[in-house]
Parts: C-alpha cells; sequence; structure tokens
C-alpha cells in the first residue's frame, strides 16, 4: 500500500502487497483430470507399438505395470504439492541438492517437454497417412504416401500452427481439454465393449507371453550398449531394461502438479481425486486397450501396426469391414485431436518452465522480451518451435526413435522430481500429504514407499541411459547444452543485480495469500484502476483527478502474467516484483504525487488478466474499475471480454460499473450485473406516456412507473419463450442500428 499524501510528507518507501493465489481461475477435479488425460492419455496412441518393436510381444504386460506403476508416481507428485515450495522445479530442486542439480533437472526437464510435441504430432500424421493409403486401396487407386514422411511433413506444419497460436497468446482451455476427452471416451467404451465381443465370436484369445526373461526378444537397438554384455542376460537387468522402453506410456504425468493450483477447494482432497481419475483412466485406456490390441491383432501382422496399434486394432476387431474401416477413421480423428492438442501443451509448458527459470534469474532477460502486438515470450516460443521442429524433421517421421528419446527425457524428470521429494521429506515437516508406507522407528519416519518409488526411477533411468543408444546421445547433448546456457545466464544476471536502475523508488514487499478487505486499507465501494504500460497510464491520470478520497479510495493494480505450464509453485518475491514492476510502481508513485492522492498497490499473478481484475475487483468490493486499452482492441471487445470474467465468479457476483479510458476514444461505461437501465428520454417519456393512460383509465393511483415495466419485461420474456421470439429479435435489431 503506498500512502503518498503530498510531495513534503513523502514516504522513504512505499509498501507494496502482493496476493499470490486470487487470479487464478479455479477449475473442477474433472476439468483438471481432463487438462492431464489429454497429455497422458495419448500415449496409448504410440506406447504399446514402440514397447513391442523393442521387447517383443510380451509388452503389453510391461505397459499394463507400468500404468499401476503411475499410482506411485501420483503420490509423489502429490506431496510435492502438498509442500507448496515457492519458486518453481529449479527452486525446489536447488532447496534440496543445490543450484548444479537443480539446472540439471530442469535442462532434462525442457527435454521432456520439447520431446511431447514431436513424438505426439508424428504419431499423429502416422495414423493419418496410414489411413489414407487404407482408403486409397478401397477406392483401387495407386496414390499412396509414404507414412514417415507424412508424418514429418504434417508434424511440421501443426507446430508451426500452433506456435502462431502460441505467439497470439492462445491457450487450450480446460473446457475443449474436457470435450476431448468426453470424444476419447466414447473411443475407449467402444474397444471395451467391441474387443470382448471379438473375442468371444472368435474363441480363445492369443495371450501375450509372461514378462519373464525367457520371453524378452530386444530388438537390435533395444538394447544399445548393452549388446553382447552380460547384463540383459540377467533377469532381474533384462525386466528393468524391458520396463524402461514401456515407460514413455506414462508421459505427460507432470501435468498434474502444473494444474494443482487452479484446483478449486478442497484442493488437496480433490487434488487426490484427480490423480486416482487420472490413473485409473490411464490404466484402462493405455494398459488394457493395449493389451487388447496384443490379444486380437494376429501376432503375423501386428509388426504392421507398431506405429499405428490402435488403428490395427481397430481394423481386426469383428464385424464387416466398413463398420471397421469408419470405426478405423473415427479412432484416427480422436487420435489427431489427442495427440495435436499434446503438441500445444508442451510449447505451452516448456514456455512456463522457461520463464519460471528466467523468474529466477537462471535465463536472460533477452529471452523474455515481449512480442510487440501480443505480448508474448516471442523468443522463447521460437526457440521451442525451432528445437521441435528440427527434431521432427531429424527423426524423419520416425516415431520409434522419437519415442526412445522422449522415454529418456521422461524417466529422468521423473526421477529427479521424486529424488527432490524424497530429500525435503527429511528437511521439511510440512507436508499434507505424504507417499504411502511410511515406517516409524526409532523415533523416526522412514519414507519406505517414496524411497522404492524414487529407487525404481533411478534404476529404470540407468537402464535407459544404457539401452537407448542415439537418445542419450542426443538427451545428454541437448541437456547439457541448456545447462551451460543457464549456467552462463545466471553469472550474467547476478552482475547484472549489482548494477540496478538508478532513480526507482524503493518498495517493502508484504507476501499475502489473497486479496481482500485486510490485505490494503481501501474501503468497500473503492475504485480499481489496473496498469500494465507506464507508457500509456492516461486512464489512471483521469482517475487521480477525478476521484474524491473522502468518498473512494483508489487502489492501483498490475497482472503479473503466469504461464498455464507454470502453475505448480508459488511465485517468490522476486519474481512477482522485477524489475519491470518496480519502474511501473514508481510512475504511479509520481503520477498520485503530483495529485496528492493517497494509492493502494497490488501486484495480482494471472493466467488470464481479465479473470485477475474482476476477481480483484470483487474481493475488493470495488464500486468501478477502471482500465485503458490497447489501440489494437475496440473498448466494446475490452469490455466484453471483462464482462464474460465477470459471468465466471461464483455466486453471488459482486456488481460493479467498468470504464474503459483510452486517449482520441469516446470513454465505454459499462455496468457488470444487475442494475438499474440508463433508459434514453424519449423510453422515459413514453413510460410515463404510458402509466398515465392506464393510471387515468383502470388502475388510478395505485399504479407505478415499475409495474409498468414489470409487465412489459415479462410479456418480452414470454415472447422470446414463444412464437414471437424472431419479431422480439428483429426489432432489437433495429434499435442497436438506430443508436
Amino acid at each position: 500500500m503506498a500512502d503518498i499524501s503530498s510531495p513534503g510528507d513523502r514516504q522513504t518507501a512505499t509498501k507494496v502487497v502482493v496476493a499470490t493465489t486470487v487470479a487464478l481461475s479455479f477449475i473442477s477435479f474433472w476439468r483438471a483430470a481432463a487438462i492431464v488425460l489429454s497429455d497422458l492419455a495419448s500415449s496409448a496412441f504410440y506406447a504399446g507399438g514402440i514397447a513391442e518393436h523393442a521387447v517383443g510381444k510380451s509388452a503389453p504386460w510391461f505397459i499394463l505395470g507400468v500404468m499401476l506403476f503411475s499410482f506411485a508416481v501420483r503420490s509423489v507428485y502429490m506431496e510435492s504439492c502438498s509442500m507448496f515450495v515457492r519458486g518453481g522445479v529449479y527452486i525446489v530442486v536447488r532447496d534440496a541438492m543445490g543450484p548444479f542439480l537443480a539446472r540439471l533437472s530442469v535442462s532434462a526437464l525442457l527435454f521432456d517437454y520439447i520431446l511431447t510435441g514431436p513424438i505426439s504430432i508424428v504419431t499423429a500424421g502416422q495414423y493419418l497417412g496410414r489411413l489414407l493409403n487404407e482408403i486409397s486401396e478401397l477406392g483401387h487407386s495407386s496414390l499412396r504416401v509414404s507414412p514417415n514422411s507424412f508424418a514429418a511433413l504434417f508434424g511440421a506444419v501443426v507446430t508451426v500452427y500452433f506456435w502462431w497460436n502460441n505467439i497470439k497468446g492462445i491457450h487450450e482451455s480446460s473446457g475443449k481439454a474436457l470435450r476431448i476427452m468426453q470424444v476419447t471416451t466414447v473411443m475407449v467404451v467402444a474397444f471395451l465393449i467391441w474387443c470382448p465381443l471379438t473375442l468371444l465370436v472368435r474363441g480363445p484369445a492369443q495371450i501375450p507371453p509372461a514378462p519373464v526373461k525367457a520371453n524378452l526378444h530386444f530388438s537390435q537397438d533395444g538394447l544399445g550398449w548393452f549388446q553382447g554384455t552380460i547384463w540383459p542376460t540377467l533377469p532381474v537387468v533384462a525386466v528393468i531394461i524391458a520396463f524402461g522402453h514401456s515407460l514413455l506410456s506414462m508421459s505427460g504425468f507432470e501435468t498434474l502438479a502444473q494444474v494443482y493450483r487452479e484446483i478449486a477447494y478442497p484442493k488437496m482432497k480433490n487434488l487426490r481425486i484427480t490423480g486416482n481419475l487420472v490413473c485409473t483412466y490411464a490404466l484402462v485406456c493405455t494398459g488394457v486397450v493395449t493389451l487388447f490390441a496384443g490379444m486380437i491383432i494376429p501376432d503375423a501382422v501386428r509388426s504392421h501396426y507398431v506405429d499405428n496399434l490402435l488403428g490395427g486394432l481397430a481394423m481386426h476387431v469383428s464385424g464387416p469391414y466398413l463398420l471397421r474401416l469408419t470405426f478405423h477413421v473415427f479412432v484416427v480423428i480422436v487420435g489427431v485431436l489427442i495427440l495435436s492438442g499434446a503438441v500445444s501443451t508442451s510449447m505451452i509448458g516448456a514456455n512456463g518452465v522457461m520463464n519460471r527459470v528466467a523468474e529466477d534469474g537462471v535465463l536472460l532477460d533477452w529471452f523474455r522480451k515481449p512480442q510487440k502486438r501480443f505480448g508474448t515470450t516471442y523468443r522463447i516460443i521460437n526457440l521451442i518451435t525451432l528445437l521441435q521442429i528440427a527434431t521432427i524433421l531429424g527423426s524423419r517421421g520416425n516415431m520409434y526413435l522419437l519415442g526412445e528419446a522422449y522415454a529418456f527425457g521422461v524417466v529422468w524428470s521423473f526421477f529427479m522430481k521424486a529424488l527432490g521429494v524424497l530429500v525435503l521429506r527429511f528437511r521439511r515437516h510440512d507436508q499434507e500429504y505424504k507417499t504411502p508406507l511410511n515406517i516409524h522407528l526409532a523415533g523416526k519416519e522412514w519414507p519406505v514407499g517414496l524411497f522404492l518409488t524414487t529407487m525404481v526411477l533411478f534404476l529404470v533411468a540407468v537402464a535407459n541411459l544404457f539401452s537407448k543408444e542415439i537418445a542419450t546421445i542426443y538427451g545428454i547433448g541437448f541437456t547439457s547444452v541448456l545447462f551451460v546456457l543457464f549456467t552462463v545466464s545466471e553469472r550474467v544476471n547476478a552482475r547484472k543485480r549489482k548494477e540496478k536502475k538508478a532513480g526507482l523508488e524503493e518498495f517493502n514487499l508484504d507476501m499475502r495469500a489473497e486479496v481482500g478487505s485486510s490485505t490494503v486499507h481501501a474501503r468497500p465501494g473503492c475504485v480499481l484502476v489496473a496498469v500494465r504500460d507506464y507508457n500509456h497510464m492516461a486512464h489512471l491520470e483521469t482517475v487521480l483527478q477525478k476521484t474524491n478520497l473522502r468518498r473512494h479510495d483508489i487502489v492501483v493494480m498490475t497482472v503479473r502474467s503466469v504461464s498455464a505450464g507454470a502453475g505448480e509453485y508459488e511465485l517468490g518475491e522476486n519474481q512477482l516484483f522485477a524489475d519491470y514492476e518496480r519502474e511501473l510502481f514508481t510512475r504511479v508513485v509520481t503520477m498520485a504525487e503530483k495529485q496528492g492522492k493517497t494509492v493502494d498497490l497490488l501486484v495480482i499473478p494471472g493466467i488470464d488478466p481479465f479473470d485477475a481484475m474482476v476477481q480483484t475487483a470483487a474481493r475488493l468490493q470495488a464500486s468501478k474499475l477502471v482500465t485503458g486499452v490497447s489501440p489494437r482492441m475496440d473498448s466494446e471487445e475490452l469490455a466484453r471480454k471483462i464482462g464474460q470474467a465477470w459471468e465466471k465468479l461464483p455466486e453471488p457476483r459482486h456488481s460493479f460499473s467498468l470504464e474503459v479510458i483510452s486517449p482520441g476514444r469516446p470513454s465505454a461505461f459499462i455496468n457488470l450485473g444487475p442494475h438499474p437501465p440508463r433508459l434514453w428520454p424519449e423510453d422515459v417519456d413514453r413510460l410515463h406516456g404510458l402509466w398515465l393512460r392506464l393510471a387515468e383509465g383502470h388502475f388510478g393511483s395505485k399504479l407505478h412507473h415499475r409495474d409498468v415495466l414489470g409487465v412489459a419485461l415479462r410479456r418480452l420474456q414470454k415472447d422470446l419463450e414463444g412464437e414471437r421470439q424472431a419479431e422480439v429479435i428483429e426489432d432489437l435489431g433495429k434499435e442497436l442500428r438506430k443508436n
């Protein structure tokens, strides 16, 4: 809060209240599960085929085992979320194991994110390319496409499409993810019904061989540097290697931590439900359906469906050929939807991680320069996209190669996360949730379950390191480049901090969990002013000139943009209040000082700035929200977006007015929520004339203007719900055109 009475009484330090949770759009556990499954369930389209190519026909059992193991990994992520460490992945690992491993873990995590897009979209291209060939064959056409080349080209085009969406700041919503998962569920249910019926019609199923050493038949590239050594001959080692080739079926689990902050209250209870939904769904969608593929697709032809296993399953269930082909088309459509969504999610996640790393001072500020038109961190997005396109083109559409590289990144990301949580278990004791299987011995709690999970991930990570030769070389090279970049950037930023920009106001930060009457000293009915660009604050100057502080306090807020992919942990002080916010509020202080007015200052982190503004206005019970508008956006469009954000508030919604001020344009003034309408003078005259006519002719002094208006509104509602709806809409259209 800044208390500025006059230039002579200026305080040496202005206090800024920083809220940390108010700006999130909280979602149900159903929507949260849909977001996670948009990543996790997509692996059903490629994990089974890649695993079988590497280890042989017993692969479905390993996929099923990995999906069961996902319940343990779920617990690790839940414990990590329950500790609520400020500052992101880098800070978590740094606090647990030091800055060296922190930079290493972030590099491995980014490797995971970068590979998510290519493996997903190349898989979609494989499914689509092979479907086109089947349709061409059905039509007796000689036209064929190379599945690998088509997948690479398709992947590059779709990646460019999502690059442009992310440059513009258009992210996948939880509602869209929920709709995709609803369609995916239809496909899964169809498989769960059709596959058992097929087994009943055809007789005994061809059960995949048990997951033991004798039944493992590694491909030539499935052993890597283990080839020719004694290690694959050891049963335990062989099983661990096979398990490692199947672990990519659990990819996308890190999204569970990202959505935690957006899950509605009670958070931990809903997170537990979300985790259980995700793991159970994935167990059925990926584990059981892959097992059905091993039972139904004949052994002699299943190798042809390594790149589109679910497409092969759709074509080998019982029934007429055209019906199976139609179902195959539906499977491909679902696959393209969910796999394409994973590309966007990977960009959002990688952008969020790199922004968080930049906020931690481990990435040069050059990367965070906002795009002039859309305000997004376009240089980071460009880097991510270039790496993904290079990966797609370099793989030449080879899904197996991408899958092996992806599995390498996934397991090391999981292991570093689990190791960090294990170390923090002995340093902190504020966990709201703990991974099960804890033993109390000698007055201490020993996290046996967490230790076993971490150990399994470590063994699989080491096995992947030696069994995936190309993936290891690529992964270590990629991780090393990022590690060097982060190390150099951190040292450069450390020098920059010693040369802070002179002439800026000093601010004391007061971190608060949420905005409310106890957060700031502003009274209910205050005026809330949203600012972002310190070069365009004419609307703030107008408010300072017009507002009588005896009636209304003034609160100035700015929204600290938080990427949807960076929602796992709260932001620290330096991340919320960086040099830009310091300079922005210095300008605010100067303007307020010139007017001799007192203002409160707020920094609100938020994914959606409109949600942030509306939620803050509601929490403070503001009477008015004032904002400027970009020259590239109409005032009416801005008002519409803020109105939509208001509609998302929980009942009862706080009503307030919105004023949009922009130099060179008429100000827009809108009331949000139920309010008395502002009538044109001729409408007031018309209402009064109707009242006179009805009062004199029928009801006398008992009739009031509100009675006439109430009847008119009820008749309008009746017409809208009846046969005269079109006539009413036409009249309203004429009224709008006239105005």
